[in-house]
């Protein structure tokens, strides 16, 4: 989802993104989860509704119908008359939040509850009013279904808020911003930020970016990797250097779980979190009607003076500029190329107006 996101963000469509969500789909006949981990089927349908919305594409989502429609009857028959989620198959969010139970619980209780809000809103999409409130009939039912303590790790914690579980400004200053980037994770970094930016700590998430994904920058990496931990650091080479007597080869040396040794990639998608976060959160661009139809700009620029990007539609390219005014607030600057025929509404906080 996070390498998704960064395609939609970056790329707009690309052929990779459905040919592979296809082959996960041909390759998994029900009952079966994705990978043998019933989380991965879940985000499935989370990259169909982000994939729709970004993208508009009737007709492929048209040919997702069956298989959707009967995975979401399966999630219904894992979900107790209580609203607790009864997930089989392996259950997983990540290795590194993998040994508190208590996190995975709250976790997958948050992640079941957010792909019945996708799959609602997916069914609606291809006129199933039927399934779709169906949908949100069990999703009620799952938030008013208590997850107890919900463990200590960040990834659980930060998808509670984020499924409206947890109360984004408590859960961000007990949990994801205590210890800073301790405890942030590749993979599920994305998900913290989130959580952050829905507390309005914008600042603080910028300031993770910096020390967490920075860190990796520092020690001479070009790309973002596959597991990283903050721990590492101390006594650590750069990857992109012999390692001198002494010190710590994070390649060779770092790594847990089955990202031991040369088995960890130094280059994955699913630490690209940043890049779609950025976008969305501090550039400010929020898709609002499928295809991109609709966007709605609502920068956060947190410590940063200025901000500039791009933003890919299916009619074009939107480029966008803000800058922090003497009072604080940004002042926003549409700067998309006047030979190109963008027929997007693009709403500011403070105007609308039609691109042309």
């Amino acid at each position: 989802h996070p390498e998704i996101m960064t395609v939609n963000s970056v790329f707009g469509y690309n052929e990779v993104v459905p040919r592979s969500l296809d082959l996960a789909r041909d390759t998994t006949p029900l009952p079966g989860w994705m990978n043998g981990i019933s989380s991965y089927s879940l985000w499935w349908i989370i990259i169909h509704s982000d994939w729709y919305r970004y993208h508009g594409d009737c007709e492929y989502l048209a040919e997702q119908r069956p298989y959707l429609v009967a995975l979401l009857k399966q999630v219904f028959e894992k979900i107790g008359p209580d609203g607790r989620e009864r997930l089989d198959g392996t259950r997983f969010l990540d290795w590194p939040s993998s040994d508190d139970a208590a996190s995975t619980a709250a976790g997958l209780q948050s992640l079941t509850i957010l792909a019945l809000d996708a799959g609602a809103g997916l069914c609606e999409a291809l006129g199933d009013t039927a399934l779709a409130a169906e949908c949100r009939t069990r999703a009620a039912l799952m938030r008013s279904c208590p997850v107890g303590d919900g463990g200590e790790a960040k990834q659980g914690r930060s998808l509670m808020v984020l499924a409206g579980l947890a109360d984004p400004e408590t859960t961000d200053r007990d949990y994801i911003s205590k210890g800073g980037s301790n405890g942030f994770s590749t993979f599920y970094g994305y998900y913290m930020l989130r959580a952050m930016a829905a507390a309005g700590n914008y600042e603080g998430a910028l300031e993770r970016i910096r020390e967490y994904w920075g860190a990796m920058f520092d020690l001479g990496a070009t790309t973002f990797w596959e597991d990283f931990d903050m721990t590492w650091l101390a006594g650590a080479a750069r990857i992109d250097e012999p390692v001198p007597a002494g010190m710590r080869d994070l390649h060779r040396e770092c790594g847990a779980y089955c990202y031991k040794g040369f088995r960890h990639s130094l280059c994955h998608g699913w630490a690209s979190g940043p890049t779609a976060w950025l976008t969305e959160y501090v550039l400010g661009v929020g898709v609002v009607e499928p295809g991109c139809r609709r966007l709605r700009i609502d920068p956060h620029l947190g410590d940063l003076e200025w901000v500039e990007g791009t933003f890919p539609t299916p009619y074009g390219v939107v480029k966008i500029r803000h800058e922090k005014a003497a009072d604080g607030t940004p002042r926003c600057e549409n700067r998309t190329c006047k030979t190109q025929r963008i027929t997007n509404l693009i709403s500011y906080n403070y105007a609308t107006y039609r691109i042309e």
